[in-house]
């Protein structure tokens, strides 16, 4: 059970990540760049932003997880996407996060090349992201997920999951995760977190973090999903909208404990 191993894991990875720093490598939008290094560095790991080819080899090399965001693409990037996945995989593990997927050609080509090419850990992404990727129109306005049926949700999760040997997690006003058998939900966050630029990117840093230290894909996910919507819960407490919550959600991802993250934690398997 998921929700047990949870208890018993969170304390010593969060402890790991914050003894050992681990390298986050991020091929990752420049809306977000900056906030999703301070999101990794609060939460303990290190971040780097680098996208020039001829230096992907030695960073990939020196990382424990590489992240990849598609939310500014152009050719140059997603070349160096597909080299820096190359060079990943079957060494560190691997989160893609699909921004915008089922908006614009573009974007759903990539995702899903990257999806066929390479063998991805984890793919991150809101309701229409991942419904888009799964062939459903309509799904996504710009990179913003639309209203869909939740059960629907649930279960296309779960589809992709199995259908790409992955962990899936669909994020929104709760947040879905499989692995292909089983589906968990997630129902800790805030309003305000939609509130601001670069929140899901920051998620994917997090639990980009967890699966360096993790080797279960499924529950590095759900650890760092729960970690962050629970520091949002209680930046939230503390701030404004805006400006002021965005500097205090930072300041709780530093100072989060494992235990107020159980204390608070609202997940179940459905």
């Amino acid at each position: 059970m998921v929700v047990g191993k949870l208890e018993k894991v969170l304390k010593y990875d969060m402890a790991k990540i914050r003894a050992t720093k681990p390298l986050i490598h991020h091929i990752t939008n420049y809306v977000a760049m900056n906030d999703s290094a301070n999101a990794t560095l609060a939460i303990g790991a290190s971040p780097i932003m680098a996208h020039a080819h001829g230096e992907l080899r030695e960073i990939v090399s020196a990382a424990s997880a590489l992240l990849i965001n598609i939310g500014t693409l152009d050719d140059y990037w997603i070349q160096g996407m597909f080299m820096a996945c190359e060079f990943a995989e079957g060494k560190i593990p691997i989160l893609l996060d699909p921004v915008g997927a089922g908006a614009t050609e573009l974007r759903t080509m990539t995702a899903q090349q990257i999806l066929s090419r390479f063998k991805i850990s984890v793919v991150k992404g809101n309701y229409g992201e991942i419904m888009g990727l799964m062939g459903e129109g309509n799904a996504v306005k710009g990179v913003e997920s639309l209203d869909v049926d939740l059960q629907k949700v649930a279960n296309a999760v779960k589809e992709f999951a199995l259908l790409h040997s992955t962990v899936a997690v669909a994020t929104g006003e709760v947040d879905l995760f499989s692995d292909g058998k089983d589906i968990y939900i997630l129902r800790n966050g805030t309003e305000k977190l939609g509130k601001i630029t670069a929140s899901g990117c920051m998620l994917g840093s997090i639990m980009a973090s967890f699966l360096a230290v993790q080797k279960d894909h499924l529950i590095a996910a759900i650890e760092g999903a729960a970690v962050y919507e629970i520091a949002g819960e209680i930046a939230g407490e503390k701030a404004t909208e805006g400006g002021s919550f965005r500097i205090a959600l930072i300041d709780s991802l530093s100072a989060i404990t494992p235990e107020a993250v159980m204390e608070r934690i609202n997940l179940e398997k459905i």
